[in-house]
């Protein structure tokens, strides 16, 4: 299923995406306004979600809204894709020995099409095209060989950074939290629907030119390890999300920055694509 929580005539519900309509959800027993919950009741409610057919509305009828808008963490690991890493070296940035982790703060999540505001305090925006997946159960110390059962489903992220207040703090948030630089979506692909996440097209564009393109085998830490290691320290929880990283470049390596009525487009084969305008704050 593709999963949404979608916006008409006001109202803000969930639906579920099939072609170019969205099945509104709320008429389903149990489903609120909350994706958190509705990932957390998933096993009990899929059945039943699965084989609702209607009403129906034209995708072109409704806004699309970041598929969970609260999530209790938001987390993402640094230069994971070895291009990405190598590029990072060339310019003096060591490659990191371990998994580098950082939070973005969950105020930063936007819209599959929502505004980038380049903020007054620095012209140094960047983007980052990253596959992303989202936690459907709470667990703790998840060994590799079972970590993809925790997983609810994939979406599209853009890791959205500030790159000279990223840089002031060595934990990467500041930089990475500034309203509006989490943009997510366009839905969440449920897993069952994705036999290989990392094995997918991720592209990015700027004004329809491309700045990133890669397959997601160039991960360096696969999920699974990823969820090992992030489990040994927290609890995860449903609706968590986590973003794997992104490819080679980004704008810090040629100082092409993101600026005021630029479209960036983020496309991941399978999960869909968002699509968001800069502007000035």
């Amino acid at each position: 299923m593709k999963l949404a929580r979608f916006s008409k005539d006001g109202q803000t519900r969930i639906g579920k995406v099939v072609g170019d309509q969205v099945i509104d959800l709320s008429q389903v027993e149990g489903v609120t306004q909350s994706m958190r919950q509705l990932l957390t009741d998933l096993p009990r409610l899929r059945e039943q979600l699965e084989a609702t057919e209607g009403p129906s509305i034209p995708l072109s009828q409704v806004r699309l809204e970041a598929p969970i808008d609260d999530p209790q963490k938001f987390l993402a690991i640094g230069m994971n894709y070895q291009a990405h890493a190598d590029e990072a070296a060339a310019a003096g940035i060591p490659t990191p020995t371990s998994q580098l982790w950082f939070n973005k703060q969950v105020s930063c999540i936007a819209g599959p099409s929502d505004p980038i505001v380049l903020p007054k305090v620095s012209d140094k925006l960047d983007y980052e095209a990253e596959l992303a997946y989202v936690i459907g159960r709470k667990c703790r110390h998840v060994p590799a060989s079972e970590a993809l059962s925790v997983v609810a489903g994939y979406l599209v992220a853009n890791d959205v950074s500030v790159r000279d207040w990223q840089h002031r703090s060595p934990t990467y948030t500041l930089g990475k939290s500034f309203d509006t630089h989490g943009p997510i979506g366009p839905w969440i692909t449920t897993a069952d629907e994705i036999a290989d996440a990392e094995n997918l097209e991720i592209k990015l564009t700027v004004d329809g030119v491309t700045r990133q393109q890669a397959l997601t085998n160039d991960l360096i830490y696969k999920i699974a390890e990823q969820i090992e290691y992030l489990t040994t320290v927290m609890t995860l929880y449903p609706g968590d999300i986590i973003a794997t990283g992104t490819p080679s470049g980004v704008a810090a390596v040629d100082q092409n920055w993101l600026k005021p009525g630029q479209i960036v487009r983020v496309e991941i084969e399978g999960l869909g694509a968002i699509e968001n305008p800069v502007v000035a704050e």
